[in-house]
């Protein structure tokens, strides 16, 4: 009697799947604006035709859908459901959203926080300020390559030198045909600047006098969580109102700080402590 044969694991069908997340990754880093599929293949290094197949099973699925006119594609209404289940479960958001309203109420100018998406950040929300006069370089579900802007800035700048060398390479050509402000050079030195100052600073760069300021937040263990940063037009944010505001997000920053910490440790069971406390004890 013959041994009885297994068959091979099929492969194909996980690569597939690797291939499509890959997709709607680089078709939500664009969301707003929307991808055309001649960028989507360049960026993919697939061919066109696997490109259009598996952009196919997307749209399908809900998670993708094309602009009628345009032609270019954009996250469908499933992503968005999707973000919305995400958002309940991980709330990282929602430890962020007194600390903007105090920002934005403190300072009467626009706040913001975001959080770092492989090579990318991306502006999870906009708290508009009181000041008659505002800025809207970045809007909600804006994404920019790590080091673009000053809340990007400051979570590049919260890595190791390894890590935000690697991050800068992998942008280089993003960095080039797109923000021609942001050599690799200059973020390099935008990266010490923010170290040595103890935040980060967009003077104009994107938005000539649209100015911004942002420092960091890390979860417990020393992982990125986010930035919250102020942007503002350029007469608001002379050198000395800099370090006012820095003050500020840094105060704020430890808050949101303290907050994750706190759920991390309910959900391990773990006896809750006084946050606000913490939060300013925390070096």
């Amino acid at each position: 009697m013959q041994p009885e044969i297994m068959p091979t694991p099929d492969l194909s069908g996980s690569q597939s799947v690797d291939r499509a997340l890959r997709l709607l990754a680089l078709v939500g880093r664009e969301s707003a604006s929307g991808l055309p599929l001649s960028e989507i293949v360049g960026e993919s290094g697939l061919n066109k035709p696997t490109v259009r197949r598996l952009l196919l099973a997307l749209m399908r699925a809900g998670l993708v859908e094309q602009e009628a006119r345009t032609r270019r594609y954009h996250l469908g209404e499933e992503a968005f459901v999707l973000g919305l289940l995400s958002g309940q479960r991980h709330g990282l958001l929602d430890l962020a959203m007194a600390s903007l309203h105090a920002l934005s109420d403190t300072t009467q100018d626009t706040s913001f926080f975001s959080i770092r998406r492989d090579r990318f950040a991306i502006c999870l929300h906009r708290e508009e300020g009181t000041w008659p006069v505002r800025t809207h370089a970045l809007q909600a579900g804006d994404q920019h390559p790590l080091g673009v802007g000053a809340g990007s800035l400051a979570m590049l700048a919260l890595m190791p030198d390894a890590e935000s060398s690697a991050m800068i390479e992998a942008n280089r050509a993003i960095l080039a045909a797109r923000y021609p402000a942001y050599s690799p050079a200059q973020l390099i030195t935008d990266i010490s600047l923010a170290r040595a100052q103890g935040f980060a600073l967009n003077p104009g760069r994107i938005v000539t006098n649209s100015w911004g300021i942002g420092v960091g937040v890390r979860y417990p263990d020393g992982r990125i969580a986010g930035a919250l940063s102020i942007a503002a037009i350029d007469s608001r944010m002379q050198p000395q109102r800099q370090e006012e505001l820095a003050a500020l997000l840094r105060h704020e920053a430890r808050q949101v700080e303290a907050r994750i910490a706190g759920m991390l440790d309910r959900r391990q069971g773990k006896p809750a402590q006084d946050e606000t406390r913490t939060a300013e004890t925390t070096p």
